[in-house]
C-alpha cells in the first residue's frame, strides 16, 4: 500500500529528533481494519498471519525483523506504528496455539484462528485460481506497538 500524506506526516512527526529508519510500509489489517487496529492499540493483538504464496503472487517482499509498519484504519488514516520482532514461515497445520492467541481475535482459540484464516486464505487464493491447503505455508509475524495516535 502506498503511503498517503497523513501517514507520511505521522511517520515524520513520530521520528522528529530521532534517527529515523530508512523505510516503512503502511498496512490495513484484514477484512475489518478498524477492529484489528483497535486490538493492536489495546495491546491485545501482537501477531498476524498471511499466506506465503501471496507475497510472490503480489510481488511483495516478505516481512523482516526490525521493519516498521504504519497501521491504517478503514479510512486510510494512520492510527499506530508497529515494529516486527519475529517472522516465521510455517505450514498452516503447524502454526502453534500461542500464535493464534497472540493474534488477539475472537475467543482467542486455535479453532477461531484456524476457521478465520482458512476462510480468508480461501478467498484470497481464489482470486488467483488457487485452492486452500491445510499444509500451505503461512508467514507468522510477531510485532510490538511502538506508538498509537491519540487524535483519531
Amino acid at each position: 500500500m502506498t503511503m498517503n500524506e497523513k501517514a507520511k506526516k505521522y511517520w515524520n512527526e513520530f521520528w522528529q529528533g530521532k534517527e529515523k529508519p530508512e523505510s516503512v510500509k503502511t498496512e490495513q489489517f484484514g477484512f475489518d481494519p478498524d477492529a484489528l487496529a483497535k486490538l493492536i492499540i489495546e495491546g491485545k493483538k501482537t501477531a498476524t498471519s498471511s499466506a506465503h504464496i501471496l507475497y510472490a503472487l503480489e510481488k511483495e517482499a516478505l516481512p523482516t525483523v526490525g521493519a516498521y509498519r504504519i497501521i491504517l484504519n478503514s479510512k486510510e488514516t494512520p492510527v499506530a506504528i508497529i515494529k516486527i520482532v519475529d517472522v516465521q514461515v510455517i505450514p498452516m497445520n503447524k502454526v502453534p496455539k500461542a500464535h493464534a492467541i497472540a493474534e488477539g481475535e475472537g475467543d482467542l482459540s486455535y479453532t477461531y484462528w484456524w476457521n478465520g484464516h482458512k476462510e480468508a486464505f480461501t478467498k484470497d487464493l481464489a482470486e488467483f485460481d488457487m485452492a486452500f491447503s491445510e499444509d500451505m505455508l503461512v508467514v507468522c509475524e510477531k510485532f510490538e506497538l511502538v506508538d498509537a495516535k491519540t487524535d483519531k
